[in-house]
């Protein structure tokens, strides 16, 4: 059982999706909201898969109901609310920009939405920071749009650009422009890769990209150079136990038809000295919560020490911490 002293430590949520953050309840709400009824228990099984590609179709079903600025306030709130429940007093929340373009929405007025959303929680300890986000398999110049719709929106609360989706779709190195093209505007960097993807797609995130930190990157495990390269370079890894055991990524990694947490390699990857922060990544679809990670964390033998690592790590290699907290 988790300790109340970790429990109860202040903590930053640094890879954490606002779609896969919807609660089944709010996804009731949202349907209702478009004329389509839905039970709850009907989200649930959409939410019950066993494999990445399952994932993804749930993903996208339930974004289909994320039509206008005021659906991404909602989950805007719900957000905010559920991460205080947790002791999450800063977040660095991904947006997923690259399926908004796809539905030709405006980026800029969704994003307006969710900043007045998030606005009031402010007072409350948690200060939001956001990550726009492309879509790997729709290609650069889809990608290079989400950029532009970062510098349109003009904000200092989006700190970095990420790429998440299929990392097997596209070569890494066609990303080249579209990065720099971010970086050149201010942006950190970031990518999932090695989730489902081998150990050379962190590399080449590494190496062509020049990330600032991995999402996922459990296939790190596969290559013990790599694992030295994150480590003498300080690459943090946004490690997500639940999310990988849930949708098959770490049995894929693995070659394994089935795996538990106790076969999750995040204790070896800390030992080896990579950063890790820890996260949850699509809590609601994954059935988690920052708390129910720390307590994976301690299923898999970290100690209480390690585990307060974890939490300081979160803060330490967040993009905006310090000048969140000068406000």
């Amino acid at each position: 059982m988790l300790p109340d002293s970790i429990r109860q430590l202040p903590k930053a949520e640094l890879h954490v999706h606002l779609e896969g953050a919807i609660q089944p309840a709010t996804v009731c709400t949202l349907t209702a909201r478009h004329r389509v009824t839905t039970a709850e228990s009907e989200v649930r099984r959409r939410y019950n898969y066993t494999d990445f590609v399952g994932f993804l179709d749930a993903f996208k079903w339930v974004t289909s109901f994320l039509r206008d600025s005021a659906d991404y306030a909602l989950i805007t709130h719900n957000l905010c609310e559920e991460l205080l429940r947790h002791r999450v007093v800063y977040a660095e929340v991904t947006l997923s920009v690259g399926v908004m373009l796809l539905r030709n929405q405006s980026p800029e007025r969704n994003f307006a939405a969710i900043l007045r959303a998030a606005e009031d929680f402010e007072s409350r300890g948690l200060t939001l920071r956001w990550i726009f986000d492309a879509v790997r398999q729709f290609g650069p110049d889809a990608a290079m749009r989400v950029v532009q719709s970062a510098k349109n929106c003009a904000s200092s609360r989006i700190v970095a650009f990420g790429i998440g989706g299929d990392e097997l779709s596209i070569p890494t190195k066609d990303f080249l422009p579209v990065y720099a093209a971010a970086s050149a505007a201010g942006l950190h960097r970031l990518i999932h890769a090695g989730e489902i993807g081998g150990p050379e797609r962190i590399r080449e995130a590494v190496e062509i990209l020049r990330v600032e930190r991995v999402g996922h990157g459990i296939a790190a495990i596969q290559d013990p150079s790599l694992m030295d390269l994150l480590a003498d370079c300080r690459i943090p890894l946004e490690i997500c136990p639940i999310s990988n055991v849930r949708t098959g990524a770490l049995a894929r990694q693995l070659d394994r038809n089935r795996v538990t947490l106790q076969d999750h390699p995040l204790p070896q990857l800390l030992r080896h000295g990579i950063p890790i922060v820890l996260s949850t990544d699509d809590p609601a679809m994954f059935h988690t919560d920052l708390s129910g990670e720390y307590a994976a964390a301690e299923q898999m033998g970290l100690s209480e020490s390690e585990l307060r690592q974890l939490a300081a790590a979160s803060f330490a290699h967040a993009f905006d911490f310090s000048s969140a907290r000068s406000l």
